[in-house]
């Protein structure tokens, strides 16, 4: 027991690049596809290094309607992005669009939470 447990220590250290580069290997070696449900089952050490390349870490905040309270909406989209007051007009006016993208899970319901009490329509993706 020992020895997998340090195995999953050791298949838990690995990047997604090194992950996949081990998936590949043993779909070589067994003559079996990761994708398939029976070669997760046959190989469970490849479904287990596979997962954490599936787990989203960048989300984008896209605006997807000012609502009645537009002006409210571009203050707010300002104070997120940084932008000029007729840029964020403009973002506010072409929806849907990104407010903001690649940010983390945290930063994302943070922004969607501010532009919902401003009166806007928020989608994170």
């Amino acid at each position: 027991m020992a020895d997998l447990a340090k195995l999953v220590d050791e298949l838990s250290a690995l990047t997604v690049i090194e992950a996949a580069e081990l998936s590949k290997m043993l779909e070589e070696k067994w003559g079996v596809s990761a994708a398939a449900p029976v070669a997760a089952a046959a190989a469970p050490g490849a479904a287990a290094a596979a997962a954490p390349a599936e787990e989203q870490t960048e989300f984008n905040v896209i605006l997807a309607g000012a609502g009645d309270k537009k002006i409210n909406v571009i203050k707010e989209v300002r104070a997120i992005t940084g932008l000029g007051l007729k840029e964020a007009k403009d973002l506010v006016e072409g929806a849907p669009k990104a407010v903001k993208e690649g940010v983390s899970k945290d930063e994302a319901a943070k922004i969607k939470k501010q532009l919902e009490e401003a009166g806007a329509t928020v989608e994170v993706k």
